[in-house]
């Protein structure tokens, strides 16, 4: 059942890409070419197993914040980068519908607000690099300027 589930979670996840990229997610298995639905699949799948309580051992936090790290470098929305974490819901209720509903629905809560919380840290990154590296794209030809005069 969790195989069933993870490919479900999976393919949806894939399909928040455009057309191309989702087939290419799908279809190319070496994790060198397709770094990405590696990732996806490996972590989805950590997930899983969290969310159905079969291994209390794998952190589920951080499978969802390896995603999200990748997610919020790619041309997301915010929603579109932690969404998936939403997919997984009605997939493991049409799967297992002896599963209690409120302890589904606070896993996954949880679980949405820290790929947010990640999305947040990560876009606030990006930010900081961007400002770094635009002052030292204007350093440089101020110095080489002084170093003329």
């Amino acid at each position: 059942m969790e195989e069933t589930i993870l490919d479900k979670w999976f393919a949806q996840t894939a399909q928040t890409y455009p057309c191309e990229t989702t087939r290419f997610l799908a279809t190319e298995s070496d994790p060198f070419r397709n770094p990405v639905g590696s990732t996806l699949k490996k972590n989805l799948a950590t997930i899983v197993a969290a969310l159905l309580g079969r291994d209390e051992r794998r952190d589920a936090g951080t499978a969802v914040e390896e995603i999200v790290r990748m997610r919020a470098v790619q041309n997301l929305t915010a929603a579109q980068a932690v969404g998936f974490v939403f997919l997984a819901r009605p997939i493991i209720r049409e799967s297992l519908p002896e599963i209690d509903p409120h302890l589904l629905n606070s896993k996954i809560d949880n679980l949405a607000l820290a790929a947010f919380d990640e999305y947040v840290r990560c876009r606030e990154q990006l930010a900081e690099i961007r400002v770094h590296e635009s002052r030292r794209a204007r350093a440089v030809p101020d110095a080489m300027e002084r170093a003329r005069s």
